[in-house]
């Protein structure tokens, strides 16, 4: 069985609203081979509803596009694009429709969802429907959701204005070797299977090929990357998705002289450390030792199709 997926944006089924006008895509999911990675796009129209229920697996979600209204048991919330934020295991919530446009999000479900138990989800009591407000990261009775800016990935524009809207200082930015990451759900926000968050390559950014003890899945939402998922390789982009299961060696290159960025999903959570193993490092010991052993040269990063 493969190690990792490429679902193509093209490629996307045209799934029918249900009765209450919402539909997922489940993009990847425990007949992927997936374990820990339960990863979706869902779509609500704005006179649509998701009745109450609770999930015995936690749930990160990201606004796309559109608005759609939260309610849980704390209050209803008005969440817009760019908007995050976490639900955990057993809370119960329910999603309705707002605005004059569909609402679309990507949701990360950790552990996977299990067709022989219902999905692990279960309809519970309906919430009251309140008089939604929007989220506020400041203050802490709403710990548990954010707000993602493009503007937040340009080191060059980073503000304290910026920095304030964020839960804890582990979602300030992190920078290295043209790479950009904006850290969105995690345990800082009450994360305990998962981690959500935003990565940017520079034009000049690579990743030499690694693997972790954990699986990743990777939605492109700007410009084009080259990837490499144990020895195949792909070019990605807009609205295309790939996971990774744990082992699956991987690596990224910017693919234009424009920036590319994506979402990108980890669980479990990675250990506090060896979470990356790499490639180039191993292959150096051997080199250092004399000893060639059974060793696999670190592929070259090149487009292709899936």
């Amino acid at each position: 069985m493969t190690n990792h997926l490429v679902r193509r944006a093209a490629e996307a089924p045209q799934l029918p609203y249900d009765s209450g006008g919402f539909r997922r895509w489940a993009v990847i999911g425990e007949e992927d081979g997936s374990v820990h990675t339960g990863f979706g796009l869902c779509d609500l129209r704005p006179d649509g509803a998701v009745g109450a229920h609770v999930h015995s697996y936690e749930e990160s979600f990201h606004i796309l596009s559109g608005s759609v209204v939260l309610d849980v048991p704390e209050g209803s919330f008005l969440l817009e694009e760019g908007d995050y934020g976490l639900l955990p295991t057993g809370v119960p919530h329910a999603w309705r429709g707002a605005g004059d446009t569909v609402a679309r999000w990507a949701d990360m479900l950790a552990p996977v969802p299990r067709a022989r138990y219902g999905y692990d989800t279960q309809a519970v009591p309906a919430l009251p429907e309140r008089e939604p407000v929007r989220i506020d990261v400041r203050d802490p009775r709403t710990r548990s959701y954010g707000h993602f800016e493009p503007a937040q990935m340009d080191p060059g524009k980073q503000s304290q204005d910026l920095l304030a809207v964020s839960a804890s200082m582990r979602t300030a930015l992190l920078v290295y070797s043209g790479i950009t990451v904006k850290m969105m759900v995690d345990s800082d926000l009450g994360a305990a299977a998962s981690t959500m968050f935003m990565v940017r390559y520079a034009p000049d950014g690579v990743a030499g090929t690694h693997d972790h003890p954990f699986e990743e899945t990777y939605l492109i939402l700007e410009g084009a990357v080259n990837a490499i998922f144990d020895g195949e390789s792909y070019l990605l982009g807009p609205g295309d998705t790939a996971w990774a299961g744990a082992g699956c060696v991987h690596g990224f290159s910017n693919a234009g002289d424009t920036p590319v960025r994506w979402l990108e999903t980890q669980a479990p959570q990675p250990p506090s450390r060896h979470s990356y193993r790499f490639t180039r490092d191993w292959d150096y010991l051997r080199e250092t030792l004399g000893n060639p052993g059974t060793s696999e040269a670190e592929p070259g990063i090149s487009e292709g199709n899936s």
